[in-house]
């Protein structure tokens, strides 16, 4: 069967690589395209004894390369999603600590803030709250967290884009820079 199922394998990808290739750089892009369909065909090998090679194998094989691409391209928009939240923040810390804004040291010190925090922060989902907490008040990088956690850095990317989305909607903009501040991130 395996002897088989490796010359089989082998027609399999010089016959569809390139039409492959072709397909999935139409959805990611030329520089994820590769990783894409080179994913497609080693999970193809690791389930070689559970696939049948059949009439059916290229409408699989190209469904699974559809189906890694939107992954990819979710994982995209999270990762944008996240980075202009970043960017939107840090425009809002700039903002924030003009020489002008004479507030901002009278509420630095106001435990309202700090017990309304609290409170958002324990709203949160768990794990989106262990995510924060570990990135926030332990002062984890998001590598560090999900090696911690158990998890890939793609979710804990997600859960911190969560995390600081809720926060800033809950808190509104002020209240979330103060939050930053109080938190050290800023």
């Amino acid at each position: 069967m395996s002897d088989n199922f490796d010359s089989t394998y082998k027609l399999l990808f010089r016959k569809y690589y390139a039409n492959l290739l072709f397909y999935a750089t139409r959805i990611v892009g030329e520089e994820e395209a590769e990783d894409v369909v080179q994913d497609v065909f080693v999970e193809l090998w690791r389930r070689k004894d559970t696939v049948t090679v059949g009439e059916q194998i290229q409408a699989f094989l190209y469904r699974a390369v559809y189906t890694r691409a939107l992954n990819v391209l979710k994982h995209r928009d999270i990762k944008n999603s996240y980075e202009a939240v970043v960017t939107e923040i840090n425009q809002k810390r700039v903002e924030f600590y003009q020489p002008d804004s004479n507030d901002v040291v009278k509420r630095i010190e106001d435990r309202e803030l700090r017990r309304e925090l609290s409170e958002a922060i324990n709203e949160l989902p768990d794990k989106c709250k262990m995510v924060f907490k570990l990135s926030y008040l332990h002062d984890m990088k998001n590598r560090e967290i999900a090696e911690t956690m158990g998890i890939s850095l793609r979710t804990v990317e997600a859960h911190m884009y969560k995390a600081l989305k809720f926060l800033r909607e809950r808190l509104g903009y002020l209240n979330f820079m103060l939050v930053l501040f109080l938190l050290n991130k800023v």
